[in-house]
């Protein structure tokens, strides 16, 4: 594996994105972290803040075991919390195909919300199959596998402070 994008560079960006969520919601949002890929990005982004911010978390999955997505979108843990009449932001580590996060965004409009926006740490516009407006991006990236600061293969390599890109599946 090779680094892409060092801890230095992501922490310094991570500190940009809260900045400007914080001019953007000056009276605090709700913060919906995608499981699990999301969760140090997430941590990261609200300690970046200095508005409130209250925290939830959702599973929601297209992948499985693989590199690609499967097409199939499930979820697999809901909020604990409504979101009606609440300013969302949907954070997620990788926007990549859009299938995840199109149907995401559909089942969280029908809740409600006062506003619902995107924060992605990572982008790659060009695998876009489905169309996702992301308001806050870290990164665009180039159409590599990536891993690293939560992003894994097969649960492995979370962990990582930087994020790299996988130029070999391990047997």
């Amino acid at each position: 594996m090779r680094v892409l994008i060092s801890e230095e560079k992501i922490q310094q960006r991570v500190r940009e994105l809260g900045a400007q969520i914080e001019k953007d919601y000056p009276d605090g949002v709700q913060l919906i972290g995608i499981l699990k890929g999301a969760t140090f990005f997430l941590a990261d982004l609200a300690r970046a803040m200095k508005c409130q911010a209250r925290l939830d978390f959702i599973g929601i999955s297209s992948y499985g075991k693989g590199k690609t997505s499967s097409g199939e979108v499930k979820l697999t843990k809901d909020l604990d919390a409504t979101v009606e009449g609440a300013d969302v932001l949907v954070v997620e580590d990788i926007v990549d195909s859009g299938v995840t996060l199109n149907y995401l965004m559909q089942v969280l409009r029908q809740r409600r919300p006062k506003s619902l926006k995107i924060a992605a740490l990572l982008d790659k516009p060009d695998r876009r199959i489905r169309p996702v407006e992301v308001s806050y991006v870290g990164f665009q990236i180039p159409d590599e596998f990536v891993i690293g600061y939560g992003l894994d293969y097969a649960e492995n390599y979370r962990n990582l402070r930087d994020i790299c890109v996988l130029e070999e599946t391990p047997a």
